[in-house]
């Protein structure tokens, strides 16, 4: 394999740029080209490209966010596009494509090898942790601990004002997020997707602390379990609590990736890009069990993320 493709796609996540790095000197060190490819799909589409060189990934391991930028190619979704993409690939002479993004991106890797002949291999970089065939995927530590560290300084502000604090963190079908940052911010109450809740019972575990002495509680909501604003009028509604929101946006998508992720992101990248080299392609790279491993697209994308409802229980039993 002379020439691979390289792309960031969807939602950008802390270690893009370490995975980016591993891929791209580990390919180099085995006598191929990387074309870096700009904006996601849409750089394939546009002839947006340029060959990538070992000193165009020197000190990017520390950087969040992506260097080759990303993009939602919503185009992309159409045979006839992934078509257009593939003739292209193969104009340029590339003969294998690594797709580094979440489940939207892995499937349209997915779809473009089978419908095109383009070899490819999956890097699951998202911080919402959903895919399976790893755990965690890059850039999930990065956020939990950006969020974690939210946590903490507003716990200070409602420990000082006597206030309960809703705290609205990113995980719209999923609370991977929502559950590790809760659970190890001490959290009196964690609200994710796939549990159901009742805020009454939320109200009641507020009082029950207030009864023990505690002067203050913290509550952390993935977004699509429900909003902070409206969770936090409810319970003022509902309890008389003082209730304040906070909602942290997308701010858990940017900074420095942590050791975890860079470390992480280098593993699963140069795996990617020797196991593309090596003729397998149609596989994600991931962590699983303490190893690096490729798991086929066709399993990652047919198959849910558990939640850990252990840990769930152990955060109820913690805020005690």
């Amino acid at each position: 394999m002379n020439t691979i493709g390289l792309l960031t796609s969807g939602g950008d996540a802390p270690g893009m740029n370490a995975a980016i790095r591993a891929v791209v000197r580990t390919a180099l060190g085995r006598g191929a080209r990387v074309l870096g490819f700009r904006h996601g799909y849409d750089g394939i589409l546009e002839d947006d490209h340029s060959e990538m060189r070992s000193v165009d990934v020197g000190g990017i391991i520390s950087r969040g966010g992506t260097i080759l930028r990303s993009g939602r190619c919503k185009a992309f979704f159409e045979p006839a596009v992934r078509a257009q993409a593939g003739q292209k690939l193969q104009s340029l002479g590339v003969s294998g494509l690594i797709v580094i993004g979440g489940d939207g991106s892995l499937a349209g890797a997915k779809k473009l090898s089978e419908e095109c002949g383009i070899s490819v291999y999956g890097v699951p970089a998202t911080i919402d942790n959903d895919i399976f065939g790893t755990n965690p995927s890059i850039g999930f530590d990065t956020a939990i601990n950006t969020a974690l560290g939210a946590i903490d300084r507003v716990r200070d502000t409602a420990y000082s004002h006597d206030r309960v604090f809703v705290v609205e963190v990113m995980g719209r079908k999923h609370g991977f997020i929502a559950l590790e940052a809760g659970l190890a911010g001490g959290a009196e109450a964690i609200l994710i997707p796939e549990i159901p809740f009742s805020l009454n019972q939320v109200c009641e575990k507020l009082a029950a602390g207030t009864s023990r002495g505690k002067k203050s509680s913290i509550i952390v909501v993935a977004e699509g379990a429900g909003s902070a604003h409206q969770i936090s009028q409810d319970i003022r509604e509902r309890s008389g609590f003082e209730c304040r929101e906070l909602v942290l946006g997308h701010m858990q998508r940017g900074g420095n990736p942590t050791a975890f992720d860079r470390v992480l992101a280098t593993r699963i990248g140069s795996f990617a890009a020797t196991q593309l080299m090596n003729g397998r392609s149609g596989e994600m790279a991931g962590f699983m069990n303490g190893a690096i491993v490729g798991t086929p697209l066709e399993t990652v994308l047919s198959t849910d993320q558990p939640i850990d409802s252990e840990r769930l229980l152990l955060a109820d039993v913690m805020a005690q």
